[in-house]
């Protein structure tokens, strides 16, 4: 079948035709783009369909280089209380998603953010035993390296002071060695193996309805890791190719897989880039560190608003070593959490012990850099995955966290574009929006929507067309997919995403915020209609 799309703006974000009005697809891909009287002239007797953008702004089709669309599903099941900026309409929502329930059952939810209470900070765990008495409650903050927890919660553990809990993990204790209610970083498998699991038709379910929401914000590709939340390696992966291949329900995923699993992998016969062009194996997840928010991100110099405090190495290099070798040994390459620069400096460390897979080594966050770090990471071998969208949550309360002197290198984007080195863009959702246009706000503009001042550091501001880049032809780099997309050139897949208005014509980044998509495009085909 072929397919002409016309009487449109297309950025094609390749430089001998930078602008289109024409695309013409054969079997998913493009095969010719020009002018309309051009395509028209030799296609339009050929071609099956022709398709008005009625002088619509098109992109090639935006990539999320790093999400979890198992725990954005999530909202589809369990307590979503993001955003919420009061304590008591937190402990409010919490009493009416028990009343909901059966006795005894798990209150599950996620998205807290103390920063956000403007009447108190976290509730304790006498408040959160007072709004779900009769059930065991875990509710994780938006960040997903902290969560709170009741007495129920603590019962299920069979909770004491002596109770051995997982490396870099903690259960916070109060002066009286009480429980507090809150536990960070690997804690929480304590409590997760004791919550049932959800049903496969659960899953399914939910997926179906996060993909169909994915669309609607003109992404085409993700990037998600997902095998610890969704049941394991064969689970994750047979929900995905029943969605995706099965239902044929418009989107790419690359998935990211945490290396608990790497021997199922082995087992499976399964390796990076096994799949196809709509479902792939990507490389393997580690974590670290933690993040800034509870002071877990691994930095060089203690926390510029608790002296003493470092942060928490999530594994010993020790270990560190060993999963990178037995990656190395499939042929895998890596894809770690980094959020502070002595987290990096670790990794960095161990991937120089190793020769490089065909397939780059992925960095997630890279939040805090320094010159050395940036020599480091300008190779070929290796990319960063940024998530623009943290500057406009975390500042200016990540400020106090860092303190001024490490500012000019933190969120610094520009510097590391500017070296030479490979960024993609991702928004981690849930931890911020699933809309990359928001993202793309935050890389230009270096502020929160509404935000009047110059943009936090405006020296590391993107201009538009790199803050795109880091969404199509960028991110086609962190998989090795740059000649099968990223741009809108002949032979590469068919996927575009198009605009309510023309990002590269706005007089104000801020317009950003209220474009709509009009249209996503995958294969040639519309998954998205604006309605």
């Amino acid at each position: 079948m072929i397919k002409i799309y016309t009487n449109g703006v297309i950025h094609t974000f390749q430089t001998s035709q930078p602008v289109i009005q024409a695309v013409v697809i054969k079997d998913g891909h493009f095969i010719d783009m020009g002018s309309n009287e051009q395509m028209l002239s030799f296609w339009s007797a050929k071609s099956d369909a022709v398709i008005d953008l009625g002088g619509k702004a098109a992109t090639p089709g935006l990539t999320d280089t790093h999400l979890h669309l198992s725990m954005q599903a999530m909202k589809f099941i369990d307590l979503d209380v993001t955003g919420v900026t009061k304590k008591e309409v937190f402990l409010n929502k919490i009493k009416q998603r028990a009343d909901t329930l059966d006795k005894g059952e798990w209150l599950l939810g996620a998205g807290w953010d103390e920063n956000l209470f403007t009447d108190g900070g976290l509730p304790t765990k006498e408040e959160l035993d007072a709004a779900a008495p009769h059930h065991p409650l875990f509710l994780t903050r938006i960040c997903e390296h902290a969560a709170v927890v009741n007495s129920k919660a603590l019962e299920e553990i069979n909770y004491s002071s002596t109770l051995a809990v997982p490396e870099s993990g903690e259960i916070v204790t109060d002066a009286n060695g009480e429980p507090t209610g809150l536990i960070l970083e690997s804690a929480a498998v304590l409590f997760k193996a004791k919550i049932p699991d959800k049903s496969y038709q659960t899953w399914k379910k939910a997926l179906r309805k996060t993909i169909s929401t994915v669309s609607g914000y003109g992404v085409t590709s993700v990037h998600s890791n997902d095998p610890a939340y969704l049941g394991g390696l064969q689970q994750t992966y047979q929900l995905y190719q029943e969605l995706l291949n099965e239902e044929k329900m418009g989107l790419r995923a690359n998935l990211l897989i945490d290396y608990p699993f790497l021997e199922d992998l082995h087992t499976a016969g399964m390796y990076t880039g096994y799949g196809n062009n709509m479902l792939q194996i990507g490389a393997v997840k580690i974590f670290a560190d933690g993040a800034f928010g509870r002071r877990t991100a691994l930095l060089k110099e203690a926390y510029s608003d608790q002296p003493g405090q470092f942060g928490e190495a999530m594994l010993s290099q020790d270990t560190l070593y060993t999963i990178v070798k037995r990656a190395r040994e499939m042929g895998m390459p890596v894809a770690v959490h980094t959020i502070g620069d002595q987290a990096l400096e670790n990794v960095l460390d161990t991937l120089d012990q190793f020769p490089a897979s065909a397939y780059r080594d992925r960095l997630i966050h890279a939040q805090v850099i320094n010159p050395d770090l940036v020599k480091r990471l300008a190779t070929p071998d290796r990319i960063v995955d940024i998530q623009p969208r943290f500057l406009a949550s975390d500042y200016p309360w990540v400020t106090e966290r860092l303190g001024k002197a490490r500012m000019p290198y933190a969120y610094a984007w520009k510097t590391l574009l500017d070296n030479g080195i490979i960024c993609g863009g991702g928004s981690d959702a849930p931890v911020e929006p699933l809309n990359p246009l928001l993202g793309i706000h935050a890389a230009v503009t270096r502020k929160a929507p509404g935000e009047t001042h110059s943009g936090w550091y405006p020296e590391q501001k993107l201009s538009m067309h790199e803050a795109f880049y880091l969404f199509t032809k960028y991110a086609a780099y962190t998989t090795n997919e740059e000649k099968l997309k990223g741009t809108i050139s002949r032979g590469k897949l068919a996927d575009m995403t198009v605009y309510s208005a023309d990002p590269f014509q706005m007089k104000n980044a801020d317009e950003l915020v209220d474009t709509n998509i009009e249209m996503t495009i995958v294969d040639g085909d519309i998954v998205y209609r604006k309605g």
